[in-house]
């Protein structure tokens, strides 16, 4: 994946979380348990991205011929 790809992905997860953050009105206590599962997400998302993880938990279908 190239780089400006991720950049320009986490600026816009960046934005949309900022703008859901400051114009949706929301509780504190929810807006924080938003902002922590985007984090996480975004965190597991890279290490895939860049193969610190890899897929061998994918299931894998047997093909019928």
């Amino acid at each position: 994946m190239p780089l400006i790809t991720v950049v320009i992905t986490l600026i816009v997860i960046g934005v949309l979380l900022w703008l859901i953050n400051t114009y949706i009105p929301m509780d504190g206590k929810i807006k924080q348990i938003l902002n922590i599962v985007v984090v996480i997400c975004v965190v597991i998302w890279l290490l895939y991205a860049f193969g610190v993880i890899n897929h061998a938990g994918d299931i894998k279908v047997p093909q019928v011929h």
